[in-house]
Formats: C-alpha cells, structure tokens, sequence
C-alpha cells in the first residue's frame, strides 16, 4: 500500500513541510517500511524509534488517536456505504476535505490542554474528557 498508493499519491503534491505520523504497532514499523517513509519525509517521521519517536501509550495526547479516527468513522459509516467506491468516497470527500482549519485549531486547542493535565498529574492517565467543538 506505501509503494503503490501511498508514496505516488504523495508524488502529486508539495511535502516539503508535511509530517508523517505512524501509530506504533509494530507491524507497521518493519524496517523496509521506516525506511520508505524516512526516504520521503526524512526526520520529519514520528514512529517507533525514529527520528521523533511515537509516545509510548499515548491516546490521550495523540490527536489522531483522541479525535481524527473516531470523528473519521462516525461521518464516514454514517450513510452505511455499501460499495468500496462510496466508503472512498466518503472518506475522501465528504469527510477529510470537510475538514477546516478552525477544526484543526480546536483540536491544538484541546491537545495543549491535555499536555497541561498531564503536566500537572506528574503523568496520570486522563479521566473520561469530551472533545469540545
């Protein structure tokens, strides 16, 4: 998926300044992997062991983690695709192109919070929060 969709879909646009955030499943962190993704991203990757590495346990603090995928899923499964061209579609128009830079402000917005709770508990995991839009 990296070499034939991924990489080349890349290909069409400037990622000069684009960063490149992994989970840290290691199934997703073999070495002829980390390696296609330092050749384009360089030290501008966050996973395991790499140039930025991924926070261990870290769904609290990662935004892709406490916000994107549940957000994603909700919108996306909404209209119940029922074809791999609609889930696409949805995917790629409807849900991550509706997404706006105010969103993603709120998002920071939240983020800084939580590293403030974390900060203050000397580490504690967080209690249930609401992602406030």
């Amino acid at each position: 998926m990296i070499t034939n969709f991924f990489i080349s879909e890349l290909n069409n646009h400037d990622v000069q300044e684009l960063w490149f955030q992994q989970d840290g499943a290691t199934c997703h962190t073999a070495r002829a992997t980390i390696d296609l993704l330092k050749d384009t991203f360089h030290d501008r990757l966050i996973s395991r062991f790499e140039p930025v590495n991924w926070p261990p346990r870290s769904c609290d603090l990662t935004p892709l983690d406490y916000f994107l995928w549940g957000y994603v899923k909700l919108l996306v499964y909404a209209d119940k695709p029922q074809t791999l061209d609609h889930l696409e579609d949805n995917i790629r128009r409807r849900v991550i192109a509706d997404i706006r830079p105010q969103m993603l402000e709120k998002v920071i917005e939240n983020w800084t919070s939580r590293l403030d709770y974390i900060r203050a508990s000397s580490g504690s995991p967080m209690p249930e929060i609401i992602f406030k839009m």
